[in-house]
């Protein structure tokens, strides 16, 4: 098995972590986004091409999700209803949206935690106009890309700056950026609930 240094892993980091990180970002673009603007901020990748990576993801995965549902019609979604736990009320909720206005729930969804797969599924079900579909998950995606680049970043350049001064600035950021992850989690559950309402 070859040895590969450190610093060749990290020269090699950009060329299969940009193609590693928009697949991922196509499965979950939260979590992926944030890291991958930390480690921007630390020199290891474009922050510009995460954002644009991020927002492209983040549209690629919704449409995926978009043509399941297209194609796989009310048997996937009974399918994805059971999968995703997912109760037969609150579809019944996320339909009655749609019929208000299918654009605002497609761009308020993707701030909620556990509804965005089965609302983009319930799109395609629902055959939502595909035109008007992508632009709202673009125009969502990028309003929630920048937000979460812009944490991912602000925490890793905070942790480089306070390293020069604190000692322990690692475990002071990894708190901090604990909290806000229980802080986001928390708000994106009351986004779902609100958007039921």
């Amino acid at each position: 098995m070859p040895d590969i240094s450190s610093q060749e892993f990290i020269r090699l980091l950009p060329y299969w972590g940009y193609p590693l990180m928009f697949l991922m970002m196509t499965l979950e673009g939260p979590i992926v986004t944030i890291i991958a603007a930390f480690l921007a901020s630390m020199g290891y990748f474009n922050i510009f091409l995460v954002f644009a990576l991020s927002v492209t993801g983040d549209v690629v995965g919704d449409i995926i999700l978009y043509f399941i549902g297209y194609f796989g019609g009310a048997r996937i979604l009974a399918k994805a209803e059971k999968f995703l736990k997912i109760s037969a009320t609150v579809v019944e909720k996320l339909k009655a949206k749609f019929h208000q206005n299918s654009g605002r729930i497609i761009f308020y969804v993707k701030s909620t935690t556990g509804l965005g797969y089965i609302t983009f599924i319930l799109a395609g079900t629902l055959k939502i106009n595909f035109s008007k579909f992508v632009r709202s998950s673009i125009f969502g995606g990028l309003v929630w890309s920048s937000f979460l680049v812009v944490m991912g970043y602000f925490f890793g350049y905070a942790a480089e700056r306070i390293s020069q001064y604190i000692k322990y600035a690692g475990v002071i950021i990894f708190a901090g950026a604990v909290v806000f992850f229980i802080g986001l989690s928390l708000y994106k559950k009351r986004q779902g609930k609100e958007i039921l309402e």
